[in-house]
């Protein structure tokens, strides 16, 4: 049921001077490190019950196998995740000497020193410490490449297949006591995106297994602040906040304060007494009493929204950045904050030549978002991706304007499973990015294929809009 909190007799509003944050009562272990591997390119290790099985060899985690040169030789039966139009590497006398084992060098691809597509496991032993007892336990995988299955002691918990926002696993509780958490790692195309998408494809970012992003475990309370969206309302000087609780609601308090970057109070401390009959997806509307500054690419003023839920076993506290921006369609142009503006952009084709794929990292993304900058340019297409957290924390720092793409470049709307898997990426992607400024436009990839993609689309178009308004939507990126 959802709570509306929008009635502010239901609320207790407390305003007192801003202070500093309560400690979280949410403990966090990094597993970035050492992980023990093996391929299982036969696809038997859940037959054979891998899970339980020790492997001798070892990866870092954060990272992929194939930087870390794990995989199969290269050579001309290497079966590519893409289209090959140009087959003379293949063929042709000049290049003979570059198919030779030893001495492979493949023009059109961007190529590793090893080469793998299929299913790997990962492994590694945990502890679970005694204040962690009767706690819920969240496993994050930022940015795995593809489809994973996180089993515990052997027993399998759970399967998910989100390419570009982060795999959430949540545990009821585990015992203090050390435990074997072993990670399936499936980067085969089961989900047909396309071969020639740049989420996937060897062409541009690497068909890489592996996880790049952060790899924690947390112990979290028995209630706690899973999702927060801000639909800021410069206009009318206020924001919308819808909150997704997860647990059962008692005795327990939210609390939320809205800063400038530069730590300037927007909204004093609001503080909000919750009970079981307000449900678990709570929606409030603070009104601000001062001026908002906009947010564009000539003035990135960032906020935060500080939320912190204290309950009867802990507290926990969750931020998000928001900027107040209105940006959209008027007939033939854009609009940023009721202004004209042009669109100066580039394609960003997700080529990560150094390690095949994308980087996790904010420096790099600010070198990539300066020398746009420096070239005049406002505007970034990411074709048949989404990037990662750290590409939209720095465009929103810098003022660069975003489009992002569900990683298609395939058949649609013939009824086959990527049609509804589109639906359920973008609505993941809004989820975990949608309350980033930069995040402008939202499309499900490149030139679509297929006899009935209009109306898939159209109606894709419209399930969207209807469920978040904060940006535009179209139906593909590509050529007229």
């Amino acid at each position: 049921m959802k709570g509306s909190l929008t009635n502010f007799s239901n609320l207790i509003l407390i305003l007192c001077i801003v202070c500093s944050c309560q400690r979280k009562n949410v403990s966090v272990f990094s597993l970035a490190g050492n992980w023990s591997f093996a391929l299982d390119s036969n696809d038997a290790g859940e037959k054979e019950n891998w899970s339980v099985r020790r492997f001798p060899e070892f990866v870092k985690l954060r990272g992929s196998l194939q930087e870390q040169g794990k995989g199969y030789d290269i050579d001309v039966n290497t079966e590519w995740t893409g289209a090959v139009n140009d087959r003379s590497w293949y063929d042709s006398k000049e290049y003979e000497k570059y198919r030779e084992h030893g001495n492979i060098k493949v023009p059109f691809w961007l190529t590793p020193d090893k080469h793998y597509v299929g299913v790997a496991w990962y492994q590694k032993e945990i502890e679970v410490p005694e204040s962690w007892a009767d706690k819920r336990i969240l496993f994050e995988l930022e940015r795995t490449h593809w489809e994973t299955s996180l089993y515990i002691d052997g027993n399998k918990m759970e399967q998910l297949d989100a390419l570009q926002v982060p795999h959430r696993y949540l545990i009821n509780s585990l015992s203090p006591r050390k435990h074997l958490l072993s990670l399936r790692v499936d980067n085969r195309m089961h989900i047909d995106v396309g071969s020639n998408a740049h989420s996937i494809s060897d062409h541009t970012q690497t068909n890489w297994n592996g996880i790049i992003g952060e790899i924690n475990m947390k112990a979290l309370p028995s209630l706690f602040i899973e999702n927060v969206q801000v639909y800021p309302d410069a206009k009318n000087k206020k924001v919308v906040v819808r909150i997704d609780l997860n647990g059962k609601i008692k005795q327990s308090r939210l609390e939320m304060d809205i800063f400038l970057k530069d730590k300037s109070v927007l909204k004093k401390k609001i503080v909000v007494d919750l009970s079981p009959n307000l449900g678990n997806l709570l929606e409030t509307v603070v009104e601000l009493e001062d001026s908002v500054r906009l947010w564009s690419e000539f003035t990135p003023n960032v906020y935060s929204l500080y939320t912190s839920l204290s309950s009867q076993d802990g507290i926990y506290e969750k931020s998000v950045n928001f900027g107040f921006r209105e940006f959209r369609a008027n007939g033939t142009h854009f609009e940023i904050n009721g202004q004209p503006t042009f669109l100066r952009g580039t394609l960003e084709c997700c080529i990560f030549p150094l390690t095949g794929n994308p980087s996790m990292q904010d420096d790099y993304w600010t070198k990539i978002y300066t020398a746009c900058k420096n070239h005049g340019l406002n505007h970034v297409r990411f074709h048949s991706l989404s990037p990662p957290e750290a590409a939209f924390h720095v465009a929103d720092s810098m003022g660069m304007y975003l489009q992002v793409e569900c990683g298609g470049w395939t058949w649609i709307g013939e009824g086959k499973k990527q049609d509804e898997w589109f639906k359920e990426e973008g609505d993941r992607i809004l989820k975990e990015y949608g309350n980033h400024p930069s995040f402008c436009m939202l499309a499900y990839g490149n030139e679509p294929g297929g006899n009935n993609q209009v109306k898939y689309l159209s109606e894709l178009i419209a399930h969207w809009k209807q469920s978040d308004n904060r940006r535009l939507y179209t139906s593909s990126g590509g050529f007229d």
